[in-house]
């Protein structure tokens, strides 16, 4: 097998170092960059090339999920590997209707990651067993919720970047700033955003963003 490109995508520098470094030592994988967030590994994209991208799921500014959309629609034949701390079913599944073909558990040994990422350039789909089990007990518990997921289809991708913004924390005005839109362009998405979802508030709006992976519990 030709030697695999790839983009290593997180907000910690020195979980993309330990990467590098490990996956260094695979003759079959090559890392052709880095970036610190889904913005800007959509920006190296163009640059880079990559034949895939090992994503953290929770950044700031853009995460995992939304940038595996956007890449997947703008660039079909790079494929995406989910490299996330979060095992809950929910999360996993957010990322493989976003397009990635892989989820990994950030404990996962080098040789899974290694395995994960020629299973998925060669056309197979690969999830770590410590978070395949869930998925399974929510499928066979019919524990996904469907018509919840859905609703989030229904934003525009810009739509869904403003949300993550929003409960980031973000103004209007440095969303506005970010996105190169008026505020109230910004207000109008937002006010758009809650009715869609049917939510009222903000903390309304950050629990909906925990449970579909669009931030972590933990920030």
């Amino acid at each position: 097998m030709p030697v695999i490109r790839v983009l290593l995508v997180d907000d910690h520098a020195i979980l993309r170092t330990a990467l590098r470094y490990l996956l260094d030592e695979s003759p079959g994988i090559e890392i052709v960059g880095e970036a610190g967030d889904g913005r800007e590994a959509i920006e190296r994209i163009a640059q880079l090339r990559p034949q895939l991208v090992l994503m953290d799921i929770t950044m700031p500014n853009l995460g995992g999920i939304e940038a595996t959309r956007i890449i997947r629609t703008d660039h079909p034949d790079i494929h995406v590997v989910m490299l996330s701390m979060h095992k809950h079913e929910d999360y996993v599944i957010a990322a493989l209707r976003a397009g990635a073909a892989g989820y990994i558990y950030k404990g996962s040994s080098p040789q899974e990651i290694e395995l994960a990422i020629e299973s998925v350039v060669s056309g197979q789909h690969f999830l770590s067993p410590i978070v395949l089990q869930p998925v399974v007990e929510a499928y066979l518990g019919r524990r996904i919720e469907q018509q919840d997921v859905g609703a989030l289809d229904q934003l525009t991708s810009r739509q869904r970047q403003i949300l993550q913004l929003v409960v980031e924390g973000r103004s209007s005005k440095e969303i506005a700033e970010m996105l190169d839109m008026s505020v109230r362009a910004i207000d109008a998405h937002r006010a758009t955003i809650m009715e869609r979802l049917g939510i009222r508030n903000l903390p309304g709006l950050v629990r909906y963003a925990i449970r579909h992976g669009l931030i972590s519990a933990e920030e």
